[in-house]
């Protein structure tokens, strides 16, 4: 891996370079996905059928792409006891994690006959994308539908593309079937996403859109937003290691490689106060890519987009962290909880020498699903929170607004809107 002195230059060059990973930066796909989401609007299953046809090679039809109970089965057979229980086990530590981030409606009166609150409704129909082909990646499906499951959602939909065969991954299916999809339709792409936003004569119109996807659902997700809601658009993978010199090097180059095997664009970036640990984490690097079996991807992503940087102090350390904003942050520092104080933007943090990042991906319970290129400064992990909505809850007594209703009079005729002020004052008028 590259080793750079951190300096100002080398942080200013390294964020421009990670930028370009970007969704918001493939402006060519734009045209192929408005097109296809504009097809599936006006055609409904038609378009579906013909685009997961000419995309997944898959033949679907009204009658087969709604997953059935048989196929789930089948699934279940595949997968197996063993990987069934492990299935399982991260479940239960992902639901007793969200169940905790439930809110409440809430109410507050006064004696003066003013009651205020807040009331929280669950969304009532979701849909979860979960990508397929060759990769299965039966966490996220998890991750995706256990805290929609905690929120109270009335309906999950899942969608997911089949392979040639007309199937859905097994893994896929079971972990769906476990956390509490209540329907699951062969899909997938740009072209699911517009089923999930406007609906067909198959799949029914949601309320939000959550899941990950390729650089054609990032796009597609981002056009349907506001006639539906979404999650977020999710860029590469990426994680940033912040470690000193009593960091174990071997440790960090795992972690670091961990990430970089994900894609080509994904980003791994160790921050340290230790030259020795630079070069003792490059030469790990070297070694564990001769042996993992990505290592092609590994190395064309760490020639990419992959810095060791050395920073003078711990202080220098923390703030390039707080600026490149990781969607994962690991601290392998002599006191970790004191930094994890100074760290204000990352997506998750990882806490010690064994809290490695893939413990967060698969089985610690906190969610997966979080924010990139930088977008922690100011967005947050997929939660409970985004499947709920709130509503303010105003109730006045003919007392309590007869005791201010010349301030809202006159506060509406200072910006000129006197139908709001003949709103309050017919109320009282003799």
């Amino acid at each position: 891996m590259r080793i750079e002195k951190l300096d100002q230059d080398t942080k200013k060059g390294l964020l421009e370079n990670l930028i370009k990973r970007s969704p918001n930066n493939y402006g060519k796909y734009e045209k192929d996905v408005l097109d296809i989401l504009n097809a599936v609007k006006e055609k409904g299953d038609e378009a579906l059928f013909a685009y997961t046809k000419q995309f997944d090679k898959a033949s679907v039809n009204a009658g087969n792409v709604l997953v059935t109970e048989e196929e789930i089965q089948e699934a279940y057979r595949e997968v197996g006891e063993e990987l069934l229980g492990i299935i399982r086990k991260s479940l239960g530590n992902i639901r007793t994690y969200h169940e905790k981030q439930r809110q409440y409606s809430w109410f507050d009166s006064t004696p003066e006959g003013t009651i205020l609150g807040q009331k929280v409704t669950p969304l009532a129909r979701v849909g979860v994308y979960v990508p397929g082909g060759k990769a299965a990646y039966p966490s996220s499906v998890l991750m995706n539908i256990a805290p929609a499951k905690a929120a109270g959602v009335g309906e999950i939909i899942m969608v997911t593309p089949p392979g040639r065969d007309g199937k859905v991954t097994a893994t896929t299916l079971v972990a769906a079937k476990e956390a509490g999809a209540d329907r699951i339709y062969k899909a997938g792409g740009a072209q699911a996403v517009a089923a999930l936003a406007y609906g067909t004569e198959s799949i029914p119109k949601v309320d939000k859109i959550v899941g990950p996807g390729n650089i054609y659902v990032a796009l597609a997700k981002k056009s349907v937003y506001g006639h539906v809601s979404i999650d977020s658009i999710a860029g590469p993978s990426e994680i940033l290691v912040l470690a000193d010199e009593t960091a174990e090097a071997k440790f960090v180059a795992a972690d670091l490689l961990s990430q970089a095997e994900h894609d080509e664009m994904a980003s791994a970036i160790l921050v340290t106060t230790s030259e020795k640990l630079a070069e003792e984490v490059s030469e790990w690097t070297d070694r564990f890519i001769r042996e993992l079996s990505r290592g092609d991807i590994i190395q064309k992503s760490l020639d990419n987009y992959g810095y060791i940087l050395v920073a003078d102090t711990l202080d220098d350390a923390i703030d390039a962290a707080n600026e490149i904003a990781s969607e994962h942050l690991e601290l392998m520092t002599e006191n970790p909880f004191e930094v994890m104080t100074k760290i204000r933007n990352a997506g998750a943090i990882f806490i010690g020498p064994y809290s490695s990042e893939p413990l967060g991906d698969y089985f610690a319970g906190p969610n997966h699903v979080l924010p990139t290129n930088g977008t922690a400064k100011f967005f947050s992990p997929l939660s409970v929170d985004d499947f709920i909505k709130k509503s303010s809850i105003i109730s006045y007594s003919r007392d309590a607004l007869e005791k201010i209703h010349t301030d809202i009079e006159k506060f509406a005729e200072t910006e000129h809107l006197t139908a709001h002020a003949n709103s309050i004052r017919v109320r009282f008028d003799r």
